[in-house]
C-alpha cells in the first residue's frame, strides 16, 4: 500500500523518495520481524526457566516427602515400638526367671529349662528380641506344665489319705487337708482353724522399722517359736533378693502392716492406700476393701495389707486380671473368716481367681491373698506347706 501511494505521487524528485520510501517500509518489516523473534527468544527462555523452576519444585516436593517419611513422630513411633518390644522382651525375661526360682524353692530338677532359660540370655546378648520372645513363650509354657506336674504329683502322694469335703474345720487349733470339690474343680487345700474366743491373732515382723532394702527375713517356724504361736502363715508380697528386679529393695514390702509392738510400717507411701485389708481385734476379725479406712489405730492386735480381696461378704469379689504370676497354677496362702473363726492356710495348684471360687465354696465370709509360690509357708505344729523361702511378716495364732 506504501509502494502504491509513492508510485501515484510522482515527481522529479520520486525515485528518490521510492528509494527512502523502500528503506523505510523494509526497515519497519525488519523491526516488525526482530521483535516477533526477540519475542519468541523471550518465550522460549521463560519456557525454559518454567521448565527449570517445575523441576526445582518437583525435587523440594520429592524432598518433602522423604522428610515426612522420616519426620520426628514417625521415628519416634519406631523407636517407642522398639523399646516396646525390649521392655515386654526383659519383663518376660524377668517373670520366667522367677519362676524357675520358686520352682527350685525347694530344689527340683529343672536342668531342661534352665538350658532354655540360657538360650534366651544368649538371645538377647545378641539383641534378638524377637528370638527371645518366642524362646520365652515356650520356656512359660514348659514350666506351667512343670507346676502342674509337681502340684499333680504332690496330690498323688497323699491322695489316698485326702478326704472330699467342702466343710471347714471349727474347732481352734484344727489343721484340715482336704480336697473341695468347688465349681471351677477340685483342689486340694490345707487349713488351720483359730477361733478368736480362745485365739489371739497377731502380725509379726522381722523388721522393727519401715525398711527399703536389705531388710531382714526370718523362716516362719522362727517367728512361731519366738512367739509361742501354736500355728503361721506366710504374709504380704515382698520382693525377695534372689529376684533381679529387687536389686535396691531386697527383702522389702510397700504395704501397709501393724506388728504385735503396734508399730505402723510403711505409713508414708500407705496413706492413702486402696488396697485391700485385714485388721485383728482381741475378739475380732475385720476385712476392708482400703486400707485406708482403717487410719493409724493401735486399739488392735494387728493389721496386714495385700491382694486382692477373694471373698467379701460370702461372695467372690476377685475375677481375675491379666497379670500372669495371679493367673498362673501356684500354692496359694490366705486368710479368711467365717464368723468369729478365723482361718490360715493353702489352696493348692491354683490361680487367685480358683482360690476364690474354693474358699466360697468353704462358706468363707472374707479371704484376703497372701504371698504364694516359693514364699508359701503354712506351720501348725511342724511345717504342713514349706519351709519356702525366708518372710519379712507373717500372721501367727497364739493362745490366749
Amino acid at each position: 500500500m506504501a509502494l502504491n501511494f509513492l508510485r501515484k505521487t510522482k515527481s522529479p524528485h520520486s525515485d528518490k523518495w521510492f528509494i527512502i520510501g523502500i528503506a523505510v517500509v523494509s526497515l519497519a518489516l525488519i523491526a516488525a520481524v526482530g521483535y516477533n523473534v526477540y519475542q519468541y527468544m523471550q518465550n522460549q527462555a521463560l519456557l525454559s526457566e518454567k521448565a527449570k523452576s517445575m523441576a526445582t519444585i518437583s525435587e523440594i516436593n520429592k524432598e518433602l516427602s522423604d522428610i515426612k517419611n522420616q519426620d520426628p513422630y514417625k521415628t519416634n513411633t519406631q523407636l517407642k515400638a522398639q523399646i516396646d518390644q525390649v521392655q515386654n522382651t526383659f519383663k518376660d525375661s524377668v517373670v520366667n526367671y522367677e519362676a524357675l526360682l520358686d520352682l527350685e524353692n525347694p530344689p527340683k530338677d529343672i536342668k531342661g529349662l534352665d538350658g532354655i532359660y540360657a538360650t534366651v540370655l544368649a538371645q538377647l546378648g545378641k539383641s534378638d528380641y524377637a528370638g527371645a520372645t518366642k524362646t520365652l513363650a515356650d520356656l512359660s509354657i514348659q514350666i506351667t506344665a512343670e507346676q502342674a506336674k509337681i502340684a499333680a504329683a504332690a496330690v498323688a502322694a497323699v491322695a489316698k489319705n485326702i478326704p472330699v469335703t467342702n466343710a471347714a474345720p471349727t474347732s481352734s487349733g484344727a489343721f484340715s487337708r482336704q480336697v473341695v470339690a468347688s465349681d471351677v474343680g477340685s483342689f486340694q487345700v490345707d487349713i488351720i482353724a483359730g477361733d478368736l474366743s480362745t485365739t489371739r491373732v497377731i502380725v509379726d515382723t522381722a523388721s522393727d522399722s519401715t525398711c527399703g532394702n536389705n531388710c531382714p527375713v526370718l523362716p516362719l517356724a522362727t517367728y512361731v517359736a519366738r512367739s509361742g504361736a501354736y500355728a503361721g502363715v506366710n504374709g504380704t508380697y515382698f520382693c525377695p533378693t534372689s529376684y533381679p528386679d529387687c536389686a535396691g529393695k531386697t527383702n522389702s514390702f510397700d504395704l501397709l502392716v501393724m506388728n504385735k509392738n503396734k508399730t505402723y510400717f510403711n505409713s508414708d507411701n500407705n496413706v492413702y492406700s486402696t488396697n485391700p485389708a485385714v485388721v485383728f481385734g482381741g475378739s475380732y476379725i475385720k476385712f476392708v476393701s482400703a486400707a485406708q479406712q482403717i487410719g493409724r489405730d493401735t486399739n488392735i492386735d494387728g493389721v496386714l495389707s495385700n491382694f486382692p480381696l477373694l471373698v467379701s461378704g460370702g461372695n467372690v469379689s476377685f475375677g481375675g486380671n491379666n497379670d500372669p504370676k495371679q493367673s498362673s497354677k501356684s500354692t496359694r496362702s490366705f486368710v479368711a473368716n467365717k464368723g468369729n473363726v478365723v482361718y490360715i492356710g493353702d489352696v493348692h495348684n491354683a490361680t487367685e481367681v480358683e482360690v476364690a471360687h474354693v474358699l466360697k465354696t468353704m462358706g468363707m465370709e472374707n479371704a484376703l491373698n497372701l504371698d504364694d509360690g516359693g514364699s508359701a509357708a503354712l506351720w501348725s505344729g511342724g511345717y504342713k506347706v514349706g519351709p519356702g523361702r525366708d518372710i519379712p511378716n507373717v500372721i501367727l495364732f497364739v493362745k490366749k
